[in-house]
């Protein structure tokens, strides 16, 4: 039976696709997300889907004149038939209702026009293909062919046809999939996660982008864990993490085994997200430990080592990034310096470790220093409540330790009190090595602890270091 959903419709835009509708003679519709948002009352007003059986660039251009919209400002996607504006904070999306056929290398769809049904039967899930109408005889009216809303009652992500089918045309729907699930915590229709299981091969058609577009919202769910198992198990994640896959599994030499790290690096996602919306930082709690696959060894003396698996893992990093096609800017120079030193904290909490180790630390980590303890404290997973109060404690020391070093000496960013013109002035010589060996040696004296972060202690330092390398003060 259908029925009107008119208090879904009562933002004013609506009202001016409405009668331009009309007017065009276009049966037009609301569809996908923002209908399946309003029956979930998840609705934010952001993205808007509009169908129509017809020109949808032809209805933007329209709704833009309605709108007073320069024409010059829809957007306009000629091979898909598709148009968007930009009204009050709102994307609208306007689109030719239509029919698609894939050819097997690819997810670019053929492209014909169609009907509302034909429309729908394209759409990747079942809670995705429900349209309410916009026309003014049936405003508000509810089209839901494939029963979208029982699904959504009853939480489940099926697809409108067969699921082969469905995954096969486009594979990108299985990482949607995931991500649906992921995001409204539902469950994928059995049959469904099996076709996805089956078609996982078909991910390689995808470009990475695409791909880390729906893996990255992944990531910022409040428990990421979720979806990277369902990824694990619907035999995805290997296809584009192979580096996350690789730490699956406990190897077992003359009776001695180390830790799971898989799904130890899932509990540190999860953990850091409970601390964090930055998706940088969730991206280094994922990939803290990607180089103890490669740098695994057995050793007959100490048992299992992972040696340098922080240097390691940082070098993968960049290669990860690259293939992935995601930024190989200051975000990913975060996320390896955050790899890179992921195990530096724990080695200042002995307390007879030194100051300088402490000054080192602080300075290496610069304004990333409380994201590092934050990662550092995520990765503590232990079911020991013994073991997990002690490593916590280990970490209150550390940040006392810090926090005593850098109210002293000011070290996180400095700059040496001595520049590299006043060296110069000194000694009254041009740019050359020397100046360069002079700054090095008084950056390391301070770190040291062998003269204070001051101007005078400084310049003395340099007048001495000046002598050693051959150079004589100006008298001037």
């Amino acid at each position: 039976m259908m029925s009107k959903h008119t208090e879904a419709l009562t933002h004013p835009i609506f009202k001016i696709i409405s009668e331009v509708a009309d007017e065009l003679s276009l049966d037009t519709y609301v569809i996908g997300g923002y209908v399946r948002d309003y029956f979930l009352n998840k609705q934010q007003v952001k993205d808007i889907d509009i169908v129509c059986v017809g020109n949808g660039i032809h209805l933007a251009e329209q709704i833009a004149k309605a709108l007073g919209i320069n024409k010059k400002q829809v957007k306009i996607f000629k091979r898909f038939g598709t148009a968007m504006l930009h009204y009050k904070g709102i994307d609208i999306e306007f689109v030719g209702a239509r029919k698609e056929s894939y050819a097997k290398d690819s997810r670019n769809p053929e492209v014909e026009p169609g009907s509302l049904e034909d429309d729908q039967n394209r759409r990747d899930f079942t809670i995705n293909a429900l349209a309410l109408q916009l026309n003014s005889s049936d405003f508000g009216q509810l089209l839901d062919p494939f029963d979208g809303i029982q699904d959504l009652k009853d939480k489940v992500i099926k697809t409108p046809l067969e699921p082969e089918v469905t995954f096969s045309d486009d594979p990108l729907r299985m990482m949607r999939a995931v991500r649906f699930s992921s995001q409204l915590h539902f469950q994928i229709e059995e049959q469904t996660f099996k076709a996805i299981q089956q078609q996982a091969e078909r991910l390689k058609i995808v470009s990475p982008e695409r791909i880390i577009d729906e893996f990255n919202k992944i990531m910022m769910t409040p428990k990421p864990s979720f979806g990277l198992k369902l990824l694990l198990k619907a035999n995805l994640l290997k296809h584009f993490l192979p580096e996350l896959t690789a730490l699956q599994g406990v190897d077992e030499v003359e009776g001695q085994t180390h830790k799971e790290n898989f799904w130890h690096t899932l509990e540190v996602v999860d953990n850091i997200s409970e601390n964090t919306e930055n998706l940088w930082l969730r991206w280094a709690a994922l990939l803290h430990d990607i180089g103890k696959a490669p740098t695994k060894r057995f050793d007959k003396n100490i048992g299992w080592t992972f040696h340098g698996h922080e240097f390691k893992g940082s070098k993968m990093v960049y290669k990860l990034f690259k293939r992935l096609k995601m930024p190989l800017n200051e975000k990913m120079k975060y996320v390896q310096k955050l790899v890179f030193m992921s195990s530096r904290p724990i080695a200042v909490v002995d307390s007879n470790v030194t100051d300088s180790a402490v000054r080192r630390l602080i300075f290496d980590a610069g304004d990333d220093l409380e994201d590092l303890m934050t990662l550092c404290e995520a990765d503590i997973t232990t079911k020991n409540p013994k073991r997990f109060k002690a490593y916590h404690n280990n970490f209150k020391r550390v940040r006392d330790k810090i926090k005593d070093v850098e109210e002293r000496d000011h070290i996180r960013n400095f700059q040496p009190p001595i520049s590299g013109e006043e060296i110069m002035k000194a000694f009254n010589i041009k740019p050359s090595k020397e100046i360069g060996i002079i700054k090095s040696a008084i950056k390391e004296a301070i770190l040291e602890g062998e003269i204070p972060n001051e101007k005078e202690a400084t310049r003395e330092f340099m007048l001495k270091k000046g002598k050693e390398l051959g150079l004589k003060p100006d008298k001037n």
